[in-house]
């Protein structure tokens, strides 16, 4: 007679990563430790809650919104007032509090409008979301009592009897604030993806007949995710609202709304940690890319061109493909192609952003001359030998670029050949 002893264990790799993922948000700032680097810092925490909570829609229900900024900016915009009344004395809640109030006024804004918009799918669910973001942009400029017309709605952080010494002055005691609502939202987050509904919802974007059939309703489902959502976006768009101290229409529009799509997208909507790194670059982008270049929106424009063309699953996807091939021992066989296709795609984007350069600067410095400075190189934008060097340096590395990317597609297949026989062989054993 045997006997068999079950147990569960410890998750050891799951309690590593997270207790990186919590030193990581602690550490940080003793990194990057200027006033700037803590603001971006805190604008990356921020950007992370609200890219996860889009995500709860998009990667794990496949519901496609062009409005959720509604949520976000919404609970912002309550968050702040909530903030001003803390300043005068009617809202007996301390400054730290104020983010919960953006995320129950985002989970209530979800409750009203997501009864509406869930209650389609596909195509229509993103049409009616993008009418109501652009409904909601237009009331913020009808209704200046609330929304504060275009100058915003203003507030001071530094208000109350300070906790510990806390005032919330300084930006390294905002970013500490936000560090601790992040990691409670992420936690919160990816717990919500190994629930019965999460898994649920799952379900409904994979195979809504299949869920139907079973007994489960579709909308119901769609909708408490909707909400849940909209939780987590109140509580980004309040510690927004603390961490600027002000709150104008930007923050429900369009704009907004199509970054949090873009880079969940580029990050990988399809991975739990893909948008977080979509957050990450989008503060990037923002904040310091958009001081490098007046044309990085093309730039962007054309890295999500590429992304939707040849890594549809974003960089999550990227990262865990040379997993794999890392666990079967096959990566180091393709660093030399990796090295190549790095280097040749930089020389074509050395090439096409001479010319984008040249471009932009005759549309918009054409008064300053019509020399330039492009990565230490002075370039002429009317002079045909600027042009002429600039178009054979892109299309030479275009050349080179293609001949490697074909020696590379032809060694990944025969290393995806060779990882199937090798999993074949484990099975047999």
């Amino acid at each position: 007679m045997h006997s068999y002893y079950e147990f569960k264990p410890i998750n050891v790799g799951r309690w590593l990563i997270w207790s990186l993922f919590a030193l990581l948000l602690g550490g940080v700032p003793w990194l990057f430790s200027s006033s700037f680097s803590i603001t971006i810092l805190s604008q990356m925490g921020i950007a992370i809650i609200a890219c996860l909570s889009y995500n709860i829609l998009l990667g794990q229900g496949g519901m496609l919104s062009f409005g959720h900024a509604v949520y976000t900016g919404l609970g912002a915009y309550v968050a702040i007032h909530a903030l001003n009344s803390i300043t005068d004395g009617s809202l007996p809640i301390p400054v730290s509090a104020v983010p919960l109030v953006g995320g129950v006024a985002g989970m209530g804004f979800a409750v009203l409008f997501g009864y509406v918009t869930t209650r389609k799918a596909g195509t229509t669910f993103a049409m009616i979301t993008l009418g109501l973001g652009e409904l909601v942009f237009s009331m913020s400029l009808m209704i200046p009592e609330f929304f504060g017309g275009e100058g915003g709605v203003s507030g001071n952080r530094v208000t109350g009897t300070p906790f510990m010494g806390i005032t919330y002055g300084p930006p390294i005691q905002v970013y500490y604030l936000t560090a601790v609502y992040t990691f409670l939202a992420v936690a919160a987050m990816f717990a919500f993806t190994r629930t019965p509904l999460g898994r649920m919802l799952n379900a409904v974007r994979d195979n809504p007949e299949r869920v139907e059939f079973v007994g489960y309703n579709t909308q119901r489902i769609r909708y408490t995710a909707f909400v849940i959502a909209g939780f987590f976006a109140g509580i980004s768009g309040g510690l927004g609202a603390l961490n600027f101290e002000i709150v104008t229409a930007e923050v429900v529009g369009a704009a907004r709304s199509g970054a949090y799509l873009l880079f969940t997208f580029l990050g990988g909507a399809t991975f739990f940690f893909g948008p977080i790194i979509g957050a990450v670059l989008m503060v990037l982008a923002f904040v310091l890319f958009s001081e490098l270049t007046k044309a990085w929106l093309l730039y962007l424009g054309l890295i999500f061109l590429f992304m939707v063309m040849y890594a549809p699953g974003g960089i999550a996807s990227l990262i865990m493909m040379n997993l794999r091939l890392a666990m079967f021992g096959f990566l180091r066989r393709l660093w030399a192609c990796y090295l190549a296709l790095g280097l040749t795609a930089l020389v074509v984007l050395v090439g096409a952003g001479a010319m984008i350069e040249m471009v932009y600067h005759l549309q918009l410095n054409a008064t300053l001359g019509f020399e330039l400075k492009f990565l230490g190189a002075t370039l002429n934008a009317k002079g045909l030998n600027s042009w002429f060097g600039s178009a054979f340096v892109m299309l030479t590395g275009l050349g080179l670029f293609e001949v490697c990317r074909r020696q590379f597609v032809l060694d990944w297949g025969e290393i995806q050949e060779n990882i199937e026989k090798e999993i074949k062989r484990r099975e047999a054993l």
